[in-house]
């Protein structure tokens, strides 16, 4: 892992709300941004940055999120994850983790990654 993953260090990835990310127990109208679908896209956006700071034969493993959803995003809006490294204890890396749309945030967590020799 290189030195220069130090906390400070951020991404931001703006993602179209489609279908698949979409509950669909509310039928065609209730259609809005999942809670998975939050967490699977603030997990791979963190596998992306902190991938960027890995030697060869290194990789990197999620170990906790905790996510709150405090928001409504419409199928077809779009939603930007900021994550923030706050900490890096070795191999052990946390991320803060803020997720908004065009109106508000609609998430907030926090997200730990552990890297692993592959």
């Amino acid at each position: 892992m290189k030195a220069s993953l130090v906390s400070g260090v951020s991404t931001t990835q703006k993602i179209t709300v489609d279908e698949p990310r979409t509950i669909a127990f509310l039928g065609k109208e209730g259609r809005v941004y999942s809670t998975p679908s939050m967490v699977r896209d603030v997990e791979y956006t963190a596998l992306q940055l902190v991938g960027e700071y890995l030697d060869e034969g290194e990789s990197s493993v999620g170990t906790h999120v905790s996510m709150d959803h405090l928001g409504a995003t419409p199928l077809g809006a779009w939603v930007e994850v900021q994550l923030t490294v706050t900490d890096v204890d070795r191999r052990k890396v946390t991320l803060e983790a803020e997720v908004r749309d065009a109106v508000e945030v609609v998430g907030r967590g926090r997200h730990v990654r552990f890297v692993i020799d592959v």
